[in-house]
């Protein structure tokens, strides 16, 4: 027994494991130690975030660089071995495989990066985390009207990348269209509605526009895609029981809800100002009764 033991101790193999394990073990600890200073010290959030991503991808490719280095001599004569096994791996950890292909496709192909607005699966929100295996969302919507959180945290395999679509809000073009509709009453004075509805749009979206026009600008050179207008639109229809102004204009993608509010409000004020030419319009619905019927019956 005594022997076994002497002779397993002095085995090389065993103390190239046991060397592997205390340097990854050592290098984990300083990894972790870097991180929580440099954490403490950098303010900023997202640059904090990618240092830290960095540090750790840093420490796996040490570590793996250190285990090819101590096994070298012994991964000829393994080789077989390790091909009939990497093939049942391959055929039982698939999906993994596919979202470590999904990972390095984010990272290289930038389908989309930390801090974008993305839907994935179905499911939307803010990337906070792109993991080997997952990307992980601060989802928005939901039982939630708007573009706003829900406090759900979810974790989506990356092997979504190459099986459904990827829609990203805050890309190459990091706006949206949006629009709103005002009815207003036939005999109003349409042509200052309009005048008016102008005014207020450029008060209030002319930042997005001439920052959208930049951003746009850079898409057409960089992609086959006809030259658009950003700058606000009105338009206007006439149904059976209004004129319909419609206002589409651009928006930055994370105060879609907020800049909605602001010009319903500024439009509401304004109209209260210029009751004289302008009527809003809403739907009526008149309830009579219902006239006397006589019944006749023959016995």
């Amino acid at each position: 027994m005594e022997e076994f033991i002497t002779r397993w101790l002095m085995d090389p193999t065993v103390g190239r494991i046991v060397a592997s394990f205390v340097v990854i073990l050592v290098l984990i600890t300083v990894i972790k130690f870097i991180q929580k200073t440099l954490s403490g010290k950098i303010k900023d959030t997202d640059t904090r975030y990618r240092i830290r991503k960095s540090i750790s991808f840093f420490g796996y490719i040490t570590a793996i660089f250190f285990l090819t280095i101590v096994f070298s001599d012994k991964l000829g004569g393994l080789t077989v071995a390790f091909g009939v096994a990497g093939a049942g791996i391959a055929f039982a950890l698939q999906e993994v495989i596919a979202s470590f292909a999904g990972w390095f496709a984010i990272s290289f192909a930038k389908f989309y990066k930390p801090g974008d607005r993305v839907q994935l699966g179905g499911i939307k929100g803010d990337i906070i985390d792109i993991g080997i295996l997952r990307t992980t969302l601060m989802e928005i919507g939901q039982w939630v009207n708007g573009d706003l959180y829900n406090g759900r945290v979810v974790r989506i395999a990356n092997s979504f990348v190459f099986k459904e679509p990827v829609f990203n809000y805050s890309g190459e073009f990091p706006f949206l269209w949006d629009e709103i509709k005002i009815p207003i009453k036939y005999g109003s004075d349409y042509r200052f509605a309009r005048d008016l509805f102008a005014k207020i749009s450029s008060d209030i979206l002319g930042d997005f526009a001439a920052r959208a026009k930049n951003a746009w600008e850079e898409l057409v050179e960089k992609f086959l895609i006809e030259n658009a207008s950003v700058e606000p639109m009105i338009t206007m229809t006439a149904n059976d029981n209004w004129v319909e102004f419609t206002i589409r204009y651009v928006v930055d993608y994370k105060t879609r809800r907020i800049t909605k509010d602001k010009l319903f409000s500024r439009i509401l004020e304004e109209i209260d100002q210029y009751k004289d030419k302008i009527g809003l319009a809403s739907a009526t619905f008149h309830l009579v009764e219902a006239p006397t019927i006589n019944v006749k019956l023959n016995k």
